[in-house]
């Protein structure tokens, strides 16, 4: 069956004359969507656009659900429980999508040469034994959760950079490797600046370098779907992409070119204080939630050149299959695709 879109349907009607007195589509209402989402300022984008009513206006009923971990949200999607979200590209969401059920779908926050972001740091000992910058990386210990995580995938192409053998430990959890950055079994790690600059400000670790020096460009989350909703809700998924990306573009407008100003600064620190940091009072959380402030990508563009990257090293270490193809992660034809 052939597909049209309103000009040509309007052509077969009678062109221009037609065109005068049709109304414009009427959006469908109410359609409802589960959103995944973590607790962080990466994830600012879909707290505004929830919260001034742009999933709304594109006709979503929108239901936010929260994790603890990127991993359980890709699992979550993956079985059809949670429509959309918003991680960090790992072994284990490549596997999903080798396996036909996840698609990356666009970009959300990235690095950026001159935006404030993830730090690379050294615990107080490492520091005190001449670990003063990532080019003394050579045979230390590096934090990560998992093998195959965003960390190890840091670690590897900074020491790589370095000319540095590093060796890494897996802890699981991001609270496990504070704990043993803070207590020296651990000598370095990198990690988003809200929760690096805290860390170093107690004097318990020190801030050695930038994530952005050595990957400037890097597509640090993505937001991914289920296949099934990328091959067969293209509309619904433009229409949640597109709400999204009114809450990016508010994001970036205020927080990074600060266009409204302090008060607008303030204002979006106490929307965005509803979702992070919610149980610390305003006056503690606000530091952090502007501390954790990075670019977001306008329009969900998502960096092709990252993505490829990215997958060749998890190819290179054995961690997923060397046979899966960038066509079987991503899924491009719904925001623009550089690089």
């Amino acid at each position: 069956m052939s597909n049209f879109n309103r000009r040509q349907a309007l052509g077969l009607l009678g062109g221009a004359a037609a065109l005068a007195t049709l109304p414009a589509p009427a959006i469908a209402k109410n359609r409802k969507i589960v959103l995944g989402a973590l607790r962080f300022t990466s994830h600012s984008g879909s707290f505004i656009a929830f919260e001034r009513g742009y999933f709304a206006d594109a006709g979503l009923d929108v239901e936010l659900k929260f994790f603890q971990a990127a991993q359980p949200m890709a699992v979550a999607i993956a079985s059809g429980d949670v429509d959309y979200g918003i991680t960090a590209i790992s072994g284990g969401l490549i596997s999903l999508a080798d396996k036909g059920a996840v698609k990356v779908i666009g970009g959300a926050l990235s690095e950026e040469k001159g935006i404030d972001g993830q730090k690379i740091l050294a615990s107080d000992a490492a520091f005190k034994a001449g670990l003063t910058s990532p080019a003394a990386l050579d045979g230390k210990t590096f934090g990560m959760t998992t093998a195959g995580s965003s960390f190890h995938y840091m670690g590897s192409k900074v020491a790589a950079a370095e000319g540095a053998n590093l060796k890494f430990k897996p802890l699981q959890k991001v609270g496990a490797v504070i704990g043993a950055l803070k207590s020296g079994q651990i000598d370095a790690w990198s990690i988003v600046p809200h929760i690096a600059k805290p860390l170093a400000g107690s004097g318990a670790v020190h801030i050695i370098g930038n994530v952005a020096d050595y990957l400037p460009d890097y597509q640090v989350t993505t937001v991914f779907t289920s296949a099934k909703n990328a091959a067969d809700e293209k509309a619904l998924t433009k229409d949640f992409l597109g709400g999204f990306s009114k809450g990016v573009a508010d994001y970036n407008a205020t927080m990074i070119a600060k266009q409204s100003g302090e008060e607008g600064v303030n204002e979006m620190v106490d929307l965005i204080h509803k979702y992070v940091y919610a149980d610390r009072p305003r006056e503690k959380a606000a530091p952090s939630i502007i501390n954790g402030t990075m670019r977001l990508n306008e329009g969900a563009a998502l960096n092709m050149a990252s993505v490829k990257d990215q997958l060749a090293w998890f190819q290179s270490e054995d961690l997923v299959s060397k046979h899966i193809s960038l066509d079987t992660l991503v899924d491009a034809s719904f925001v623009e695709a550089r690089g």
